[in-house]
């Protein structure tokens, strides 16, 4: 359809292809030389009254300077943060990537063994894990989940037994690479672990195969080898040989005092890691551990399990509060058996009363009561002040001082010897035999307690054992007017049951006191044996006393006058003397209940074992010392007798006499 605008002007210029004018597109002559020369534009339009304006384009260059300036500027930022990372703090980063890098942990050293004399194992270590976690792999751009921590933690605190919300804490700390969420765990757990770790994984695969982002809750969860320390034997010497703590550590008794020694040097190892898994080819450095030394006890686990089993029952017979048992070689030292009731596990702590944690045999002091006699008399034989025919006249009541002393039992007046005193424990007895140490009370009361203390009271015994108490004796000018009088039948003065036993091991041993050993040598990671040394001796009385004071101490058990019948043993003469002390009430601080004992040695002509037991507190049945505490040595001295084979006594007892007629 025919255009019905008019026809345009044609403006003067050079001639134009068809193409540009929209013509036929045949090719036009070509511009000369001075038309080449740039062209305004044309016009767009007039202003208003006067002719047309061409307009003038800026010019591209402070554009490009700006452009150019602005990349030179980032390009220099680039270079010198290139040069901070790779010249400068070179260093840093590099440590900073090793240390993301490469994973380090400790090897734990193997617990040495605890066995006892006869190499059987009373406290040893298995195979264990510590569950230890990265929390890195637990953020969102690492797990691919945005709680991973809550959802881990879910999974794992059925299984380790921990709080959840305590789990989910430890692995939400994305700045550490490292956390321990449970120690010690059984290779069971373990093993639950990494089967619930293999599934996560298998289903995150899956989901990565099928575009979904694969997300791993427990990827970050891994373990380390160590140890857990187990007692076979349960409650059995768990007094003695303590335990460990969470950290591995002893925590009480042995297991403490020899902790140096049983817990080894720890080694270490050193691996590259990706992912929480290690990288074969990037090589790993270790130092090996080293295992802690074994060591043998003089411990005999059987007389330990009779010893145990016999106060056991009689502390729960009586209600009492608590009991000892000592058994120790007479002419060694070495402690055989050493039970307190009650006992605890070293397996499960989280069940064990805290009050029956420790060594109470070495850590509680009290007054003994008239088992302390026996030193009394040894003061007064070694002194020659009287002999065991010594007649001695015990009334019914002794004033002395400003108190007036009686006997356990109201009598008449008897007529005893000194040996017939030491039968019938007669406490006024004792008063008037150790009044004759000295011219006066004062010289007396000096003597008797430089005996008391060659006999080891108010010093340690020697083991050197955790807790351990040296028992509380006044010097004899500060002692009381009561403690003048009642010192010498056993009351005002303290010590423990291991003191007590040592007390009868030196009148057993020929008079010389031998400090108690608990262990009898050490075997290192080598093999090598290495016996303990020899413990110290001490003479406190001579042989003749010491033998003089055996057939006094047979009268008890043996004379039907003496108050220890319950304590004969048929085939063996028995040595041995009674203890009733009025016990000091350690909440109030004043005299409550009583304390039962009995201590001797068997066979009284070639004494091999010494047995001490007391019973804290009875309060049903009987609170005398021979009525329970003689059965209990009984029982462990005929266990013992025949567990160390030892042969039946190949003589009648002495039979010294117990009272005289006056007159006589």
């Amino acid at each position: 359809m025919p255009s019905k605008e008019p026809p345009r002007r044609r403006v003067p210029g050079p001639a134009r292809s068809r193409n540009a004018a929209g013509g036929s597109g045949r090719p036009r002559p070509a511009a000369r030389a001075e038309d080449r020369r740039p062209r305004r534009p044309a016009a767009a339009g007039k202003r208003r009254g006067g002719s047309a304006q061409p307009i003038r384009l800026g010019s591209p260059r402070p554009r490009l300077r700006l452009i150019s300036l602005c990349l030179t500027l980032v390009m220099l930022a680039f270079v010198v943060r290139l040069l901070q990372v790779q010249a400068v703090d070179a260093g840093t980063y590099s440590a900073k990537a090793e240390k993301n890098r490469y994973l380090e942990y400790t090897i734990a050293a193997e617990r040495g063994e605890i066995t006892d004399r006869g190499g059987i194992a009373l406290a040893t270590s298995v195979d264990a894990h510590d569950i230890t976690a990265d929390p890195k792999l637990f953020t969102p751009e690492d797990s691919k989940a945005p709680d991973a921590p809550q959802q881990a933690a879910a999974l794992l605190a059925p299984i380790l037994d921990k709080d959840e919300a305590e789990l989910a804490k430890k692995l939400s700390t994305p700045k550490s690479r490292y956390t321990v969420l449970a120690r010690r765990q059984t290779p069971q757990v373990w093993k639950q672990i990494k089967d619930l770790k293999s599934v996560f994984a298998e289903k995150a695969a899956e989901d990565k195969a099928n575009g979904g982002p694969g997300a791993n809750v427990l990827a970050g969860v891994l373990q380390e080898p160590t140890t857990k320390r187990v007692y076979p034997n349960g409650d059995l010497a768990a007094g003695i040989l303590g335990f460990v703590n969470a950290e591995g550590k002893g925590g009480g008794g042995l297991e403490a005092q020899l902790n140096k020694e049983l817990q080894g040097e720890d080694g270490k190892i050193r691996y590259a890691q990706a992912g929480g898994r290690p990288v074969p080819t990037a090589g790993s450095t270790e130092i090996p551990a080293v295992a802690g030394t074994d060591v043998e006890l003089t411990i005999d686990r059987d007389i330990q399990w009779a010893a145990q089993r016999a106060i056991a029952d009689q502390v729960e017979k009586s209600k009492a509060d608590r009991g000892y048992v000592v058994v120790q070689n007479t002419k060694t030292g070495e402690v055989l058996a050493m039970a307190n009731a009650p006992g605890y596990d070293p397996n499960d702590l989280a069940q064990s009363n805290s009050a029956a944690l420790g060594n109470a045999a070495l850590q509680d002091v009290y007054e003994p009561g008239s088992t302390s006699k026996v030193m009394s008399m040894a003061a007064v034989l070694e002194e020659g002040a009287a002999t065991p025919g010594t007649h001695v006249t015990v009334p019914n009541r002794l004033h002395r001082g400003d108190r007036l002393f009686r006997d356990d039992i109201d009598h008449p007046t008897w007529y005893l010897t000194l040996n017939g005193v030491l039968a019938k424990s007669s406490n006024i007895g004792t008063i008037l035999a150790t009044g004759q140490l000295g011219k006066t009370q004062a010289e007396a009361n000096k003597v008797l307690y430089s005996y008391l203390r060659k006999f080891g009271i108010g010093s340690t015994t020697g083991l050197d054992y955790p807790g351990e108490s040296p028992g509380i004796i006044a010097k004899p000018q500060d002692w009381s007017t009561s403690q003048q009088y009642t010192i010498p039948f056993g009351q005002g003065l303290s010590l423990n049951a291991m003191q007590a036993a040592s007390v009868y091991q030196a009148i057993a041993n020929g008079g010389v006191r031998i400090e108690p050993t608990l262990v009898r040598g050490t075997k290192d990671a080598d093999g090598r044996y290495t016996a303990s040394e020899a413990p110290g001796r001490t003479r406190v009385v001579s042989e003749k006393t010491a033998k003089t004071l055996a057939k006094m101490l047979e009268s008890v058990v043996d004379d039907e006058e003496g108050t220890g019948a319950k304590a004969h043993i048929q085939g063996y003469r028995v040595a041995g003397k009674t203890g009733t002390a009025n016990r000091v009430d350690p909440v109030r601080g004043v005299y409550k209940g009583y304390t039962a004992s009995f201590a001797g040695f068997a066979p009284a002509d070639d004494p091999q074992i010494t047995v001490y037991c007391a019973i804290q507190n009875p309060t049903k049945g009987s609170y005398f010392g021979g009525q329970i505490c003689g059965p209990i040595y009984k029982k462990v001295m005929e266990f013992a007798l025949k567990t160390l084979q030892t042969p039946p006594s190949g003589s009648d007892p002495a039979r010294l006499p117990v009272s005289f007629k006056p007159g006589e």
